[in-house]
């Protein structure tokens, strides 16, 4: 276990040369060149999204967006490893495991637009809407695997967070109850170096992965930047987890190339030499120069990409501005997942007050 925390895992260097590491290159020996060409597509449209809604949101279109720029390997590779059938709780950052997994991109702004209280129905596509509350969905992850668990499903759970979650109590009680039950759960942190102004190694003076020996969990760092190395730690983790092996953590160390959220400045605490160092890493580049190594890179191929990335983007932005706006009412659907005396009353109450605001309206008028 030292080894894997003290070597992060990478298969590709920022080159896009390939790394001898038969190990974990086993992992992923039946990733070919269709698979390796629709990984670098899945990576270039999730930038997409990124700057499609980060405009959006400067145009006014959109209340907030968190950005993951940089991020895609991170989230691309791990989310490949997953079945179908396996379970995802986010944080907020998660737009390209969304877009993986299957989601519209026509309605995945929609809580950011402020005209829903989610995105989708999580049954769809077994994943989670955006969790706001940092480190929460940890132990959502924990009791939704212990759950499938004892109902004899054979599936592993993922749970998304950020270096910056580590520091608060939901993940490290996670990581306890996880451990003590033997919850089929990956913890799959993304270490972007930055938890909104703090630097990680304020947060952690050792590898946040280390933490995870201390409640005897299996652990490993790997080169969040390296789609093929995360997709591989993210394949063993998650068979560890179906066939009965307990949780595991993986922190995939990347970087957050823009700010935290789009209300943030990351200029006011971030060098530029810090940044054109991260940039020299950047996921999408390594992905395409591997691709150029290997003979797997041409102009149509390339062109076919950029189709794709712009149909999403029109898609993304034509969801957004259609949106419709909620009536009143939606405020009291989904509280309970049946009708409740309670939300009966206070719907009710709500009713009765919109109807002076209308009397009083006539009034005026």
């Amino acid at each position: 276990m030292a080894d894997k925390i003290a070597f992060p895992v990478q298969l590709v260097q920022p080159d896009g040369q390939r790394v001898h590491r038969p190990d974990y290159a086993a992992l992923v020996s039946d990733i070919g060149p269709t698979q390796l060409r629709a990984l670098y597509e899945d990576l270039v449209v999730t930038r997409r999204i990124d700057t499609e809604s980060t405009a959006l949101q400067r145009q006014g279109q959109l209340g907030i967006w968190a950005p993951l720029s940089g991020q895609e390997a991170a989230q691309v590779g791990s989310v490949h490893a997953l079945n179908p059938d396996d379970y995802i709780f986010t944080s907020y950052r998660e737009h390209a495991v969304a877009y993986c997994r299957g989601v519209d991109p026509a309605v995945m702004t929609r809580m950011w637009r402020g005209c829903a209280f989610s995105g989708w129905d999580p049954a769809t596509v077994n994943m989670t809407n955006p969790a706001i509350v940092v480190g929460s969905q940890g132990l959502h992850a924990t009791g939704y695997a212990l759950g499938a668990h004892l109902d004899g499903a054979e599936i592993a759970t993922v749970v998304y967070f950020g270096d910056g979650a580590t520091s608060q109590g939901d993940i490290a009680e996670a990581l306890g109850f996880a451990t003590s039950l033997a919850a089929p759960v990956v913890f799959f942190c993304q270490n972007n170096q930055w938890a909104i102004s703090e630097p990680v190694h304020l947060q952690s003076p050792t590898p946040i992965a280390a933490r995870a020996a201390g409640y005897g969990m299996p652990a490993v760092r790997v080169d969040g930047n390296d789609v093929l190395a995360v997709l591989a730690v993210t394949r063993e983790a998650a068979r560890r987890a179906r066939g009965g092996g307990g949780p595991s953590f993986v922190e995939a160390i990347t970087y957050r190339m823009g700010p935290h959220t789009t209300s943030d400045d990351p200029t006011r605490y971030r060098t530029a030499a810090e940044s054109e160092v991260w940039r020299a890493r950047d996921p999408i580049d390594r992905m395409r120069r591997l691709l150029e190594r290997e003979g797997l890179f041409d102009d149509a191929f390339e062109g076919q990409v950029r189709a794709r990335a712009d149909d999403v983007a029109t898609r993304l932005r034509a969801g957004t501005l259609e949106a419709p706006d909620p009536e009143p009412d939606e405020l009291f659907a989904h509280v309970y997942a049946t009708e409740h005396p309670l939300i009966d009353e206070e719907r009710a109450e709500y009713r009765a007050y919109l109807d002076t605001l209308t009397a009083g309206e006539e009034a005026v008028s």
